[in-house]
């Protein structure tokens, strides 16, 4: 719709009281990448209210529809909260929970699952959630906005595991618009499963309705999901590693005409526990500077690029003649090769200790930087970046060996990176997160 208005969403948290701002923003559409810059056509309502996030995100499904939902671009807040290993160490249960449950990022190691099975990490670091709901009444869950996988999936009301047991439950007969989809579902970790089986409902993001909308619901659970925050996780991969062939949240979002721009984009913070963000339609200019780099994807099904070295004190460290990496927002670390990650972290000083890569913490301000090399452009972390603290635990590095010859580029790299997804041109796009 040319000289169409578009709307952005932005509701941040507040303990006290929520302040929504809505911002309706006129441009002129076109099916090309652009950036919502603000411009002399832009006007601004902000209306604050003590009324809850329910209530307010109808007022946002109500103003969406008057300016068309297809010019609407969405944001969901990410809290970032506790991750499972940071309570694990409060309570001193951090050694024995990684020798039950060891990091396996089995979910990029066998090719012939990616069509029968969506495959999971059980990665104890992450920390970013954002809310959706399922059902009419919606029924709310926390899940883990993943680039990793495509299918959306939450705990059931018929999920007896401990993991069930502690986390909120989709409750079907609650739903009128609830349909059983006659499958069965599998995701597979690399110290367990969740197995179940998929229906059809409307699902809430960002206050705009998917309708018909296909999700699996969990009957059993590995043990380890007992200790993570999110209830279920919602992929935005490419429809190819959806398991069962069920089709993406996005693609429904893309196919319902319920985006501006068939992309979305990323913003998580470093320290905050709000602020962070999931902009669905196009790019929010506020969380980035500089310009964006457009870097065109080596293979659809995950967000994959090629990079063409990793360097430190300019010298080629790892990735040697070039690697394949995904952008993985369900993966808090830098995962790569054994060897190019033993190398990377010998060159940053870091020694192996407890399964971490270690270093001293009063030595970070002197640590070098890594410097990822793609598409001809340098993407430097500095060890601000990539060493994490822990109260209990000292120092470390977010650098992981894996078994597998594809690299993840995690939450590390993406807190440094707005990082944009867009589907139209098959394309991720980096910029200097502000």
């Amino acid at each position: 719709m040319a000289g169409g208005y578009s709307l952005i969403v932005a509701i941040k948290q507040r303990r006290v009281r929520t302040v929504d701002r809505l911002y309706i923003r006129q441009h002129t559409h076109t099916s090309q990448i652009t950036h919502p810059q603000a411009s002399t056509g832009e006007r601004v309502l902000q209306v604050t209210a003590e009324e809850t996030r329910h209530h307010i995100m109808k007022w946002a499904i109500v103003l969406c529809a008057v300016v068309a939902l297809s010019e609407c671009i969405i944001q969901v807040p990410l809290i970032k909260g506790k991750s499972a290993r940071e309570s694990l160490e409060e309570q001193g249960l951090w050694n024995e929970y990684k020798g039950k449950f060891p990091f396996n990022p089995t979910r990029f190691d066998d090719q012939s699952l990616y069509v029968s099975n969506e495959q999971m990490t059980n990665d104890a670091d992450l920390a970013y959630f954002g809310v959706i709901s399922i059902g009419t009444p919606p029924q709310s869950f926390t899940v883990i906005f993943d680039t990793g996988s495509s299918n959306l999936w939450i705990p059931s009301i018929y999920c007896s595991s401990a993991a069930c047991a502690n986390h909120k439950r989709f409750n079907p007969s609650l739903s009128s618009t609830f349909k059983n989809a006659g499958k069965s579902l599998s995701i597979r970790y690399g110290t367990g499963s969740m197995t179940g089986f998929e229906g059809f409902d409307t699902v809430v993001v960002g206050g705009i309705p998917v309708k018909n909308q296909i999700f699996g619901l969990s009957q059993s659970e590995a043990p380890f999901m007992a200790h993570m925050k999110a209830d279920g996780i919602l992929g935005l991969a490419y429809p190819r590693l959806a398991a069962s062939q069920a089709t993406p949240v996005f693609d429904n979002m893309m196919t319902q005409h319920l985006v501006n721009q068939d992309m979305f984009s990323v913003y998580l913070t470093r320290n905050s526990a709000v602020g962070s963000v999931v902009t669905f339609g196009g790019i929010d200019t506020n969380h980035y500077s500089g310009q964006i780099a457009w870097i065109p994807l080596s293979s659809q099904m995950y967000w994959q690029i090629t990079v063409d070295s990793v360097t430190v004190n300019g010298q080629i460290v790892a990735c040697n003649g070039g690697c394949q990496a995904i952008v993985d927002t369900g993966t808090s670390n830098i995962v790569g090769p054994q060897a190019d990650i033993s190398s990377m972290a010998r060159a940053v000083g870091a020694h192996s200790a407890n399964g971490d890569n270690v270093v001293n913490c009063n030595n970070i301000n002197n640590m070098p930087s890594m410097v990822f090399h793609i598409h001809g452009q340098a993407f430097t972390l500095p060890a601000s970046t990539y060493v994490r603290q822990s109260t209990y635990y000292g120092c470390r590095t977010g650098l992981q060996s894996s078994s597998s010859d594809l690299w993840i580029l995690g939450d590390i790299f993406i807190r440094q990176y707005y990082s944009i997804f867009s589907r139209a041109q098959n394309m991720v796009g980096l910029a200097l997160a502000r």
